[in-house]
């Protein structure tokens, strides 16, 4: 087969990759193992409540442009929806659809009382001046304003949202309602009801369970090196705390460059100074590539970040990154794979890591560290009250480290893949609630 021909087959393989279908074949798959009866399989398999609507937007040059919002609530047996709102320009109905799905496997392995969603719109957030962004973050609350709330469904920030477009949704929402209610998002600025260490959760949770995963397999932290994809708030912080906390070295981090429309990969063999990476990088996770290359460090192409020989790889970016056409690229050395990113293993990848003895810590418990601290922000807020720093990040430790040990002992008591552990966990604690409340 020709280069052109093959790189053309790769593409068909990737694009073909539909994370909805995905995650049904996940949910199916440990459904099966389980004898899940066929009642709750019709309520889990698909969404409760999805909402699709037109955000109509004045440009700054006056024009005005329609954009399509998404906001899908998968269940909300064990409490209020929540989960994030995507702004990329891929978005699909199928991607917050999954990861809706996803949500609701995630709040429910960690234990926290609530359900599973998702938002999103099919844009380029960094191509909006912030006057559009505001525009738009605020239009999307008044067309879902009536369908959300403190005790429905908790948006929160995700791929291309900020904390200041948060802020902009709880005053959109609040003046709606006609009261002040920064219960009914999370991850807000401080100065509107955000939570101290709401912004380092995710990043810091996925190393809080790295730490965990060396201690099974007896590695020495501070002699283990890491490949992180994604700089955006949980790959940056994921790099972060894997120095600072674990001593370790991150030799690669993968970005996408938002001018070149294209990822890219920085790269040092004696490691990464990610504090100076991150003064470097903008708001969405763009490194200046140019200020990289000053600084002594190797840019190459984007997916130069799985092939590194490390002790850790860390998926940080979006779903399917690792798939059946490129898990083989994955070095003998790796015994760790952290998915900070929801869904970024596909079932084809996940056969291959198993067969190889990969200890992956699967996606809706690895990355559960923002919903958790979102969780204690909606406490927060409802409550006016509000924790230290510290005090947040020390109940993050405690509880995470807990759910994944939870997973764990049952993955290693009766031999299972750890994302298998993980879902079993998570769909007999949903179910268990459908059956207390009578909806099956």
């Amino acid at each position: 087969m020709s280069k052109s021909a093959n790189a053309n087959s790769k593409a068909a393989r990737t694009e073909a990759v539909n994370p909805f279908h995905m995650a049904q074949a996940q949910f199916d798959h440990i459904a099966n193992m389980i004898g899940l009866s066929h009642d709750a399989r019709q309520i889990l398999r698909w969404p409760m409540r999805e909402f699709k609507f037109q955000i109509p937007v004045r440009m700054d040059d006056g024009s005005l442009k329609v954009f399509f919002g998404y906001r899908v609530q998968h269940n909300d047996a064990r409490g209020p929806a929540k989960g994030g709102i995507r702004f990329h320009p891929n978005e699909t109905v199928d991607t917050v659809r999954a990861l809706a799905m996803w949500m609701t496997w995630k709040t429910a392995v960690v234990n926290i009382p609530l359900g599973g969603g998702k938002g999103g719109v099919a844009v380029a957030p960094a191509s909006l001046s912030r006057g559009e962004q505001e525009a738009l973050v605020r239009g999307w609350i008044d067309q879902i304003w009536r369908n959300i709330g403190p005790g429905i469904d908790i948006p929160a920030p995700d791929v291309g949202t900020t904390p200041q477009m948060m802020g902009w949704m709880m005053d959109e929402y609040s003046k709606r309602v006609g009261r002040y209610t920064p219960g009914v998002i999370t991850g807000k600025p401080l100065a509107v009801g955000g939570s101290p260490g709401r912004k380092e959760a995710t990043g810091f949770g996925v190393i809080y369970q790295v730490r965990e995963a060396m201690k099974l397999l007896h590695m020495e932290p501070e002699k283990s090196t890491a490949s992180v994809q994604g700089f955006g708030n949980v790959g940056r912080h994921a790099a972060l705390g894997f120095t600072k906390f674990l001593g370790g070295k991150v030799v690669s981090v993968a970005y996408y460059d938002n001018q070149d429309q294209r990822p890219y990969t920085i790269s040092h063999d004696q490691g990464l100074d990610i504090e100076f990476l991150i003064s470097i990088t903008d708001i969405f996770g763009t490194i200046d590539k140019d200020k990289a290359r000053a600084a002594g460090y190797t840019v190459e192409d984007g997916d130069a970040w799985l092939s590194k020989d490390v002790d850790v790889l860390i998926p940080a970016a979006l779903e399917a990154q690792i798939r059946g056409d490129n898990v083989h690229r994955i070095s003998d050395r790796v015994r760790i794979l952290a998915e900070g990113a929801n869904g970024p293993t596909t079932p084809e990848a996940d056969q291959v890591l198993e067969e190889r003895n990969i200890l992956v810590i699967p996606d809706f418990l690895c990355n559960a560290g923002g919903v958790m601290v979102s969780y204690f922000e909606s406490v927060q807020s409802n409550m006016n009250y509000y924790w230290t720093r510290e005090e947040v990040l020390e109940r993050l430790d405690k509880k995470i480290t807990h759910a994944f040990h939870k997973v764990f002992e049952l993955a290693h008591g009766e031999g299972l893949y750890p994302r298998d552990a993980a879902y079993i966990v998570a769909i007999q604690r949903v179910v268990e609630t459908m059956e207390v409340r009578g909806w099956i």
